[in-house]
């Protein structure tokens, strides 16, 4: 919960063609008493909005009593950007609620204050991931500002987007300026009225270009798709940040793996499916530092921001914290949940602020209380200006709406980069058209289903903490939130989850691969998820795997795209309620698309194109705002995993595509005797125990390579009912198939522990699909009787590994 303390600052700037003003509010301080919804209008200042670039009369913002501009400081701040207090919005007097059943009101939410001798007090904020490396990235002469640059530099900011110097402006928001913010407006206000001054030199001159380490992978000689995919943790991933003053990127204090492409810093939700590779590549290390470095950012800044630059902090992205420590735990054992709790809580925090006091009716940041009392999540973005890393394109969307206030729609389109989604017809109200864009009318499937795992998260981690009311509290809000999600996004008549219009009181019509996520939770009933399987293969299965919605909008989260994340939770979701058939098969064409590719292209991809029935070594148009993305972290990561799974299917594929199986050739001995250790170097005597690996001290380029057989961990087994009951909790938090151990384990210690970890449920043996070498198009249909389909979640199939 947050203590808003009030800067006010207008920056009133005059240029010939660009002018304008923006306020920008920050909250402060991590554990104060919240501050309830306000009851007055919001006014913060926009950008004018004309047909080519922003140029008006400029105005002075008519700043609100509670509008925050935060002043630079000397050195990283706790502060991060909150909105300036906005108005709760009202559902529409005509929207319609279904009746909510009656059941029990869930607890009232503890006070944070508690008592300290309160045995069910939530955790104070734990000190661990601040002292041990947050706390040495304050460094007193390396000034920093976590204003966004938009904010920060305000005309200049808009003058250089004007000027067009880049084609991708990200590369502008990225820049670092050679000296303070205030500073450098002062020599632009100064420079600009000198004759034959020109923006372009003065960016030149005042700016650096953003250390990029561009993806440009060749595919070496006899490298197929397992050593492209070992090599590129390599590429993509950086090693602890060194502050730099002023510069917009946010440090972390651990490695880390970025997605690749434009992408050079780590995003929320992509690193979650990145984990997944570091997982199944035996790489703990790298993965437990960069759950490590989410745990700083939300001991620093409240929440895990959409990326680790200043302009993504007045947003989020989709809650995967949760999973990732599920992830972990399945290696480290239940002290996770204990190391993460303080954490796990600030983030439900954050995203549930204001609820407490939220009339029905009405929405507040990320919460939104129906008229008939049901409490659920939407998308949010504290800002409404044009985003700093899209800002000439979305002043363009907003020309493109003349009958809606720039504000809006600058809102929705940050709520839209917060979805992860950005963007999808999903959001849009006419289906096509980005100016209508209307996120934050939303309740998502997946958001909410998120935030119910979370609080089943919450209430496993306080239950092995020995709190049990707060347990039993946060398991109560899951199971209610479970029942919302059944009652109000399910659709009897089309047999999928949908969106739900909380102002509209209506689903939205846009069938999408996000109805698989309640099935990837868990929250779905065992009818419903037959439901969804047989939906899914009718209107969403394509010859290169799951397309991410039924509509060709033109942006990329629309068909004809298929992404990584989508398959990966359809997959495993589809395992869960024992829908395995069709899991396989979503694999098996998702493989052949990807494996495909890398075989005409040599790298794999950010999204490829499922609905061509012949394979692009581009991927397939893509769409969107910004050209296809190679590297990549989480089509790496999901593909590794899937590989591991369906090894007779990966067989069938390789055997297609000749490129992607070649067998490497190795050196003959001896490679470097000078360097070389022997058993009696590297092996303890048997009465000391191994030292231990700290965290993030190996990076994927010094990890072990992995064998052909790769590293098959665990996962757990998962029935299926045959009632309408929830079926057991999220599998990666099965405490049943959770190993126990407390310490930190060495790296040798790891690659062992994968070795010997138990096997998931009884594999279901499959025929092998027929060949078709032509392309990945011509496929047999699964059978559709799902009910008597065999259980398993991910199991592995019984045949041998991949040949390489």
């Amino acid at each position: 919960m947050t203590q808003r303390s009030t800067f006010s600052s207008a920056l009133l700037l005059s240029v010939s063609a660009i002018a304008f003003s923006i306020t920008s509010a920050f909250a402060q301080a991590q554990n104060a008493p919240q501050q309830p919804p306000q009851t007055q209008t919001q006014q913060q200042a926009q950008p004018p909005v004309q047909t080519q670039t922003p140029a008006a009369k400029p105005t002075q913002p008519d700043t609100p009593k509670n509008d925050n501009t935060p002043q630079t400081s000397p050195a990283p701040s706790t502060t991060n950007p909150a909105s300036s207090s906005p108005q709760p919005q009202s559902a529409s007097p005509a929207a319609t609620v279904p009746p909510r059943p009656s059941t029990p009101t869930p607890t009232p939410q503890p006070a944070a204050t508690s008592p300290a001798n309160d045995k069910n007090a939530p955790p104070a904020p734990r000190p661990t991931v601040e002292s041990e490396a947050a706390t040495g990235m304050r460094m007193t002469d390396v000034p920093q500002d976590l204003r966004s640059p938009s904010i920060a530099l305000g005309g200049l900011f808009a003058a250089i987007g004007g000027a067009h110097l880049e084609p991708d402006f990200k590369t502008i928001a990225d820049a670092t300026p050679d000296e303070a913010p205030s500073r450098l407006l002062q020599d632009w206000q100064q420079q600009r009225l000198q004759p034959g001054f020109r923006i372009k030199t003065f960016y030149e001159q005042h700016f650096s270009p953003p250390i990029r380490r561009e993806v440009n992978y060749k595919r070496r000689a006899n490298e197929n798709i397992f050593d492209y995919i070992q090599g590129m943790w390599g590429v993509l991933t950086r090693q602890p940040d060194k502050p730099i003053a002023y510069s917009s990127l946010l440090p972390l204090p651990y490695a880390y793996v970025v997605p690749g492409g434009r992408f050079s810093e780590l995003y929320y939700w992509d690193t979650y499916f990145t984990m997944i590779g570091l997982y199944e590549s035996g790489q703990i290390d790298l993965m437990r530092g960069m759950i490590m470095d989410m745990a700083s950012q939300i001991d620093r800044y409240d929440h895990i921001p959409n990326g680790t630059r200043t302009y993504y902090l007045s947003r989020s992205e989709p809650p995967y914290f949760a999973l990732m420590v599920d992830l972990l735990a399945q290696h480290d054992g239940q002290s996770t949940y204990r190391k993460f709790l303080p954490e796990l809580q600030r983030e439900h925090d954050y995203w549930m602020d204001g609820a407490a006091k939220l009339p029905r009716g009405q929405a507040y940041r990320h919460v939104v209380r129906l008229k008939d009392g049901t409490l659920l999540n939407r998308h949010w973005d504290d800002l409404d200006t044009p985003r700093d890393e899209s800002y000439p394109e979305d002043v363009e969307t907003a020309n493109n709406a003349k009958s809606r206030p720039p504000s809006d729609v600058y809102r929705d389109l940050r709520a839209g980069g917060e979805t992860g989604w950005d963007f999808s017809s999903r959001w849009l109200a006419d289906g096509h058209t980005l100016a209508t864009i209307h996120t934050t009318d939303l309740v998502t499937i997946e958001l909410n289903s998120l935030m119910a795992h979370l609080e089943q998260t919450l209430a496993h981690a306080y239950a092995v903490s020995g709190k049990l009311k707060l347990a039993g509290h946060y398991g109560d809000m899951a199971e209610q939130r479970t029942m919302d999600i059944r009652r109000l996004m399910w659709n009897d008549d089309q047999q999928a989850f949908f969106d739900y219009d909380w102002k509209a009181g209506q689903q939205t019509t846009v069938l999408s691969s996000a109805t698989a996520v309640p099935l990837f939770l868990r929250i779905a009933t065992q009818a419903q998820a037959l439901a969804v399987a047989e939906t899914i293969r009718d209107k969403l299965l394509k010859p290169g795997g799951l397309v991410v919605t039924d509509r060709h909008s033109g942006q990329q989260w629309d068909a004809p795209n298929g992404w990584a994340p989508a398959q990966w939770m359809a997959i495993k979701g589809l395992n869960n309620y024992g829908a395995s058939d069709l899991a396989t098969e979503i694999a098996r064409r998702w493989m052949a698309r990807v494996i495909g590719t890398y075989e005409k292209s040599g790298v794999l991809l950010e999204k490829y194109d499922v609905e061509a029935p012949n394979i692009s070594p581009t991927g397939g148009k893509g769409g969107g705002e910004y050209p296809m993305q190679i590297g990549f972290g989480w089509t790496n990561g999901t593909l590794l995993g899937l590989m591991n799974r369906y090894p007779l299917q990966t067989n069938q594929i390789l055997q297609r595509n000749p490129l992607a199986n070649q067998a490497p050739i190795q050196a003959l001995p001896p490679l470097d005797p000078y360097s070389a250790e022997g058993p009696e170097e590297t092996t303890p005597p048997a009465s000391q125990p191994a030292p231990e690996n700290k965290a993030s001290d190996v990076s994927a380029a010094e990890a072990p390579k992995p064998t052909q057989a790769a590293t098959t961990h665990p996962e757990p087994s998962s029935g299926s009912s045959a009632d309408e009951t929830t079926p057991p909790m999220h599998d990666d938090r099965d405490t049943g198939a959770v190993a126990t151990k407390e310490a930190v384990p060495s790296a040798s210690a790891q690659s062992n522990d994968a070795k010997d970890a138990t096997k998931a449920d009884e594999p279901n043996k499959a025929a092998p699909a027929p060949e078709n070498k032509e392309s990945d198009a011509a496929v047999p249909e699964p059978g559709s009787n799902l009910a008597q389909q065999s259980k398993g979640a991910g199991a592995a199939e019984p045949e041998a590994q991949p040949k390489r």
